[in-house]
């Protein structure tokens, strides 16, 4: 178990002040999570494949494509737009 002037030490680290009551709580809570490590330091990990990500995650995005649309498309789309004109859809100016 840690002991107080640990945590305290820790909390200066990090420049946080703690009260006495605030230093006993993470007293327990640090002990409890560097035990819960030291249970990982110890699991048997040989045959295990190393792994930069938990989740294999690879690139999920799609390739572009033109997809030529057709006029009612187009003219759906002008004719859902809050302003146009004529055939264009009308945005404020921003530059």
């Amino acid at each position: 178990m840690l002991s107080e002037q640990e945590v305290q030490h820790i909390a200066q680290l990090a420049r946080l002040r703690l009260t006495p009551q605030e230093a006993k709580k993470y007293q327990k809570d640090l002990s409890l999570i560097l035990d819960y490590v030291g249970q990982l330091k110890k699991a048997d990990i040989t045959g295990a494949a190393p792994t930069s990500h938990s989740v294999a995650v690879e690139n999920v995005i799609r390739e572009d494509e033109l997809r030529p649309e057709g006029p009612e498309r187009i003219k759906k789309l002008v004719e859902a737009a809050p302003q146009r004109e004529g055939d264009y859809i009308k945005v404020k100016t921003i530059l």
